[in-house]
């Protein structure tokens, strides 16, 4: 009796243990199962974010094309003649504000403050502009004047006209093809018909814009608003 009753016990033991194996087997592989199932549901939603984030190449072009500037492809000069500083500082605000190449018209012979006595008849200034004809010779010149489109042409007011220097400059380049815009400097008188005149000097097919008298004293800011008035495909900033 005693051995049946222990017989009984064990077997009721090794079934309890076999059902305890089944449920550490059941959970321990749970986590397992999980870990696989988060594993493998991540990978998908990470593609779509990366894909977002990517524009395709006609989108990367249009973005480009928007975020640039249109370049124009316009060049400019901005050429200047000055004894007294006036005019200069007027030429380097405008060099400066469209970013264009900067030249100065300089004299081979400087003129001093003799020369620029207009009361005296035989000063050089004074038989210069008495002489249409006059031609003062210029030191130095502009490289590649064929790669420019625009010109600005700055100059002081002599006897109402353009110094004959600049006659010597018009006169020395080829112009066709070309936008001259002409300004000046003067103790009060008016810009006269001193660009028309240069125009004259000029051959071939030759845009001039009306030329501009500006005050001595005008400012960069004043440069800048002259220069966007002119409808020119250049902008001054």
């Amino acid at each position: 009796m005693k051995k049946l009753l222990s017989l009984v016990c064990m077997l009721t033991m090794a079934f309890s243990l076999a059902a305890c194996g089944a449920q550490g087997e059941t959970q321990t592989s749970a986590p397992s199962s999980e870990l696989s199932t988060s594993q493998t549901s991540a990978a998908p939603e990470s593609e779509p974010a990366e894909n977002t984030q990517q524009p395709s190449e006609t989108e990367s072009s249009e973005a480009a094309e928007t975020a640039e500037p249109e370049d124009t492809g316009t060049t400019v000069l901005v050429a200047y003649f000055s004894v007294t500083g006036n005019t200069k500082a007027l030429a380097e605000y405008a060099a400066d504000a469209l970013k264009a190449d900067l030249y100065e018209i300089v004299p081979a012979e400087p003129y001093t403050d003799a020369d620029l006595d207009y009361g005296d008849p035989q000063s050089r200034t004074s038989l210069e502009m008495d002489d249409p004809n006059a031609r003062p010779e210029i030191s130095g010149s502009v490289e590649n004047m064929e790669q420019y489109d625009i010109v600005f042409l700055g100059y002081p007011i002599w006897w109402g006209e353009a110094p004959r220097i600049i006659s010597t400059f018009m006169e020395s380049y080829d112009f066709d093809g070309k936008t001259i815009v002409p300004f000046c400097t003067s103790g009060g008188s008016g810009i006269g018909a001193s660009a028309e005149n240069l125009h004259e000097l000029t051959d071939g097919n030759v845009t001039w814009l009306d030329g501009e008298r500006l005050n001595t004293g005008s400012s960069r800011d004043d440069m800048v608003s002259w220069i966007n008035g002119l409808g020119l495909e250049v902008t001054a900033r």
